[in-house]
């Protein structure tokens, strides 16, 4: 059974060239450090709800997307393993007050296996 960590953030429409640049880095570390898969994903079909919605969920504005991304693993040692050199990998020493995004409306977690067909 594999383990996947999640998150939605929200990306200024401006600033998705540098997000992307930003994304690329960080699925190269995750695969170098063991990562089994990385995705993201930018929002297409993600209208405002009446009590809950992926915009929403980020207090998105009107001049940013969301994205949605994952990370998949073989477990959750596996990703605790990773993680741990992923955050001392330098590419990944940068002040969040550079980052292309609010980091503090992003939403993330790791999930256990439910349903894998």
């Amino acid at each position: 059974m594999s383990y996947v960590d999640g998150f939605v953030v929200p990306v200024p429409k401006a600033n998705l060239s540098d997000y992307k640049k930003l994304a690329k880095t960080a699925s190269e570390v995750w695969l170098e450090h063991g990562a089994l898969e990385y995705r993201e994903w930018i929002a297409d079909d993600v209208k405002p709800g009446k009590l809950t919605s992926f915009p929403q969920s980020v207090a998105m504005t009107s001049e940013e997307t969301v994205v949605f991304a994952w990370i998949v693993y073989e477990s959750r040692a596996h990703r605790n393993a990773v993680n741990e050199k992923v955050m001392k990998d330098p590419r990944m020493q940068t002040d969040p007050s550079t980052w292309p995004f609010d980091g503090k409306r992003m939403i993330f977690g790791g999930f256990a296996p439910l349903l894998e067909e």
